[in-house]
């Protein structure tokens, strides 16, 4: 069974006991929503949705720790393998495979953080659970292809408006996206962000099929 941990902003660990873990856009230690520290993380990829602070983060220093493999644009990629760290470089509609599955990246409109880049999000097919982290992105109509084509167990969205789609947005994202569960993030980190995760739960479960998991910072869900 697979368990997902949030620790706070947009950051989550992705694990399955004896198997790999996946953290994705660890920023940590400027995130006042957690204690968690870079080096108390031992993983085995690191996924980067783009090169904004609050989502880049630690993940160089983690991965220096850990001799993690960053998957991510080929930006990224290629900056982090400048500083000597292990990085696969895909791009947007591309997905590979790993010992775990695969993942795919997808389109996200948003900044890069990064000169010539793009942000992402991914779609992870983690041992046969389908997972969609959305990165930092504004709704578009695409995210319909992307439940199309992949049969998704789990969406995460963010819903802080401002630098994101608000929580309306991400309402309707959920309908396109038709995944069996949706988690929201990337609220409530700061006062410009803030956002009612209860509300999205109503809203997206008066309208759509999906069950909506809200995790506090720390808190695991197990699917």
């Amino acid at each position: 069974m697979a368990e997902l941990t949030f620790f706070g902003h947009a950051s989550f660990l992705l694990k399955e006991e004896g198997k790999e873990i996946l953290l994705f856009d660890p920023f940590l230690t400027d995130n006042p929503s957690t204690t968690v520290k870079p080096e108390d993380l031992k993983v085995d990829y690191i996924l980067i949705s783009h090169g904004h602070a609050d989502h880049l983060g630690d993940a160089y220093k983690i991965a220096g720790n850990t001799d993690a493999l960053i998957i991510s644009t080929a930006e990224i990629a290629r900056q982090a393998q400048g500083e000597g760290l292990n990085a696969h470089a895909q791009h947007l509609g591309g997905r590979h495979a790993y010992p775990f599955g695969s993942v795919k990246l997808t389109l996200a409109f948003h900044g890069s953080g990064i000169a010539g880049g793009h942000a992402c999000g991914f779609v992870v097919d983690y041992y046969g659970k389908k997972i969609y982290f959305a990165g930092d992105t504004a709704l578009f109509g695409d995210m319909k292809l992307i439940g199309e084509l992949d049969a998704l167990d789990l969406a995460l969205l963010p819903i802080g408006d401002n630098f994101t789609m608000g929580l309306d947005d991400a309402v309707m994202a959920s309908s396109f996206l038709g995944a069996k569960e949706v988690l929201p993030y990337h609220y409530n980190t700061w006062p410009l962000i803030e956002a009612d995760p209860e509300e999205f739960k109503q809203k997206v479960e008066q309208k759509t099929k999906s069950q909506v998991i809200i995790l506090e910072p720390g808190q695991s869900y197990k699917f």
